[in-house]
């Protein structure tokens, strides 16, 4: 059974690099557009019995979403034997939960979309939250960033200096789980809003004075809190802050914001591409991780091998 590797336009950037690094060129989608903007994908190659991998991150605009749904439904409709389906990130994973009445539970209802257009199998990066692989009825490979960040933390020769940090509470695993890797300590800081977007204020749980301190995220909207966390871990005697996010979403004033920072640097992955360059943004890919993934599935593996047991 061969492998046949898509992509949809958004992505493209990065599935040409995860098509280089498995060693096979990307297959042909064609689009009719009609004039009031409805799109028909079409794929031009033959799938009938195939391993199909359809790569598209469902970050805004909902057309990449939809666009993704229809290539699904043609690569079933067209007897491929699995239809994988590529999210290095997974859109609308923030609305994980009913955290007030009468809101929907998006991401839920997006494993639900996929799954019905005739999905096999999931492959992402970085949930938002872990517990959304249980929102699908199907196999979920839940890739970890850390297989790209860890090589470059260690590049930096600060191990012997080095602490972690959550931006917030709710990343307190994600940040404990690198500290335990490097067997540094932990800080977090404390986060109140009223909103989303609006912080009310911030405090540190922990002593960082004379620390090069790594802030870890999952992903990094209007960079506000970790703007703000990383001027309360300076104001705190931290010698150092870094902040490494899987995501980089960026939307509103986050690059101004990244910039006037007390940030050292931010850095993040080609899960979404950038829209503006920075001098403190450094963007590593994730092209090699999927590619080493893709290759492993199809030929029915384990991809243990590609966490970094932290």
């Amino acid at each position: 059974m061969a492998v046949k590797i898509f992509s949809g336009r958004s992505t493209q950037y990065l599935s040409d690099k995860i098509a280089h690094s498995y060693g096979e060129p990307l297959g042909e989608v064609l689009y009719q557009t009609f004039s009031d903007g409805e799109m028909s994908p079409f794929i031009a190659e033959s799938v009938r019995g195939h391993d199909v991998f359809l790569i598209q991150s469902t970050f805004p605009p909902a057309d990449n979403l939809m666009e993704l749904l229809l290539m699904v439904d043609a690569a079933k409709r067209a007897s491929a034997h699995n239809v994988n389906v590529v999210i290095p990130y997974f859109g609308y994973a923030r609305q994980d939960r009913k955290d007030k009445p009468r809101v929907s539970i998006a991401a839920k209802m997006i494993a639900n979309l996929i799954s019905a257009a005739g999905a096999t199998r999931i492959m992402t990066c970085d949930l938002h939250a872990d517990q959304i692989q249980g929102f699908f009825d199907i196999p979920v490979d839940h890739l970890d960033g850390a297989f790209i960040f860890v090589p470059y933390l260690k590049s930096l020769g600060l191990e012997s200096n080095i602490m972690f940090a959550s931006p917030d509470v709710g990343g307190i695993k994600r940040a404990r789980s690198f500290a335990k890797f490097f067997e540094a300590d932990l800080a977090v800081c404390d986060k109140f809003r009223k909103e989303a977007n609006k912080i009310e204020s911030m405090r540190l749980i922990g002593e960082v004075e004379g620390k090069d301190v790594v802030l870890v995220d999952d992903l990094v909207d209007t960079a506000g809190t970790i703007c703000k966390a990383a001027e309360l871990l300076k104001d705190k005697g931290a010698r150092s802050v870094r902040a490494v996010c899987t995501h980089p979403v960026l939307s509103g004033k986050a690059y101004e914001n990244i910039e006037n920072s007390m940030l050292e640097e931010l850095v993040v992955t080609d899960t979404i591409p950038l829209k503006h360059k920075t001098s403190k943004i450094k963007v590593l890919t994730v092209s090699d991780l999927f590619a080493k993934a893709i290759r492993k599935i199809h030929d029915h593996e384990s991809i243990s091998s590609l966490f970094m047991r932290l």
